[in-house]
């Protein structure tokens, strides 16, 4: 049996690497593919997470964090003990740890190097991590992106776009909560609902969609999902606007609830600013339940390959409050259109991201690799 091993960051979930780690290991286990995931834990639990008889989670202790990045001298010593049972490491970046590890492991299999985005915030950090990432690149025997666009626009792969490919991120469809959802919107009795989220961060560029809230009417609200250290900032911006009673920041929201809130909107906004957002997975999910979708065109991003402009809803340049405004305008005040963009969002999601469709996609790059 060919025994997989995905590598990187830390577990639990807190963000969209993690995530996509879990989604091909749990896909893979249920193929009946020997897939283990190894990385550092933040919450101090460190053993193993049973997924089946032939897959596991393997976390490893974490001294600090520092720059995003978890140190964890015990995922380098696990690595060189059971490197040797993996025909395939599947190793994600950015993760310096999983890098340093990798290299100091003495693997001599095939790698697969799965870059979902060039480092950006980090500018020391970067400096540092170079000379590995050089070597990471090199060693790599395949380097899957997100997207086209990101792949080929990022200017640590221009040499090596001979072994660059792609894999569009799939997830299972959310179910549609018809009365989660209906609870939502009775909260809000005649409003068009906005929805965003993800962790309030400056990429996101939240500033920028509280201030399209500003030009729109009162028969609009936002809502944004998610927590992190921009939030009193943000609160005390949207008090200095008068949108206390029409922008609701609502924290975290538990993963069962997570559909019901896609549901309930009228249109999901994304307002990312920096290719730091690569992907954006949430629109993938506010896809799945057919909703319209309003995205930057950041550069050098894959976002606006993700939501196709006319399709699957509309794309806006970045840092523009009234052009994201005349957006959600077009598309809520308009039925008709409403519905294009809806069947569209749907018909994109069930032709491009599903997780079967990744999972065999995935499948496919492993046995082309390994049979070279």
């Amino acid at each position: 049996m060919t025994r997989i091993l995905q590598l990187g960051k830390f577990y639990p979930i807190r963000g969209g690497v993690e995530k996509v780690m879990m989604i091909f290991t749990e896909g893979l286990d249920e193929r009946g593919y020997s897939c283990d995931m190894l990385c550092a834990s933040h919450d101090g639990e460190v053993d193993d997470v049973i997924l089946s008889e032939q897959s596991r989670i393997m976390r490893t202790n974490t001294l600090m964090k520092a720059a995003a990045t978890m140190i964890s001298p015990e995922m380098i010593l696990r690595l060189r003990r059971i490197c040797h049972r993996y025909d395939l490491i599947h190793i994600h970046h950015p993760d310096p740890m999983a890098t340093l590890a990798l290299r100091l492991s003495g693997y001599k299999g095939k790698v697969v190097l799965h870059w979902h985005s060039d480092i950006l915030k980090q500018k020391h950090l970067l400096r540092l991590f170079l000379p590995l990432q050089r070597w990471l690149i090199r060693r790599a025997d395949l380097i899957l992106g997100t997207t086209p666009v990101y792949v080929s626009e990022s200017p640590f792969l221009r040499e090596v776009q001979d072994k660059v490919n792609f894999l569009p991120i799939g997830v299972d469809p959310y179910p549609w909560l018809a009365d989660e959802i209906e609870a939502i919107r009775a909260t809000y009795p005649g409003k068009k609902i906005i929805f965003n989220m993800g962790r309030l961060v400056p990429y996101k560029g939240y500033h920028h969609l509280i201030e399209t809230m500003s030009l729109l009417g009162e028969e609009y609200v936002l809502l944004i999902g998610g927590d992190g250290p921009l939030r009193a900032e943000l609160e005390k911006r949207i008090r200095e606007l008068g949108l206390v009673d029409r922008v609701k920041l609502l924290g975290f929201i538990p993963s069962k609830l997570k559909p019901a809130y896609f549901g309930a909107c009228d249109v999901f906004c994304l307002s990312s600013i920096l290719k730091t957002e690569a992907y954006a997975i949430v629109l993938v999910e506010a896809m799945s339940l057919a909703r319209p979708v309003i995205a930057t065109k950041i550069p050098e991003s894959g976002v606006s390959w993700v939501n196709t402009d006319g399709e699957s809803g509309l794309n806006v340049p970045i840092e523009d409050s009234e052009a994201m405004a005349s957006a959600i305008r077009t598309i809520c005040e308009d039925p008709t259109l409403w519905e294009q963009y809806s069947r569209g969002a749907r018909r994109r999601f069930y032709d491009v991201f599903t997780k079967d469709e990744m999972i065999n996609n995935l499948i496919e790059i492993y046995a082309n690799l390994l049979s070279n």
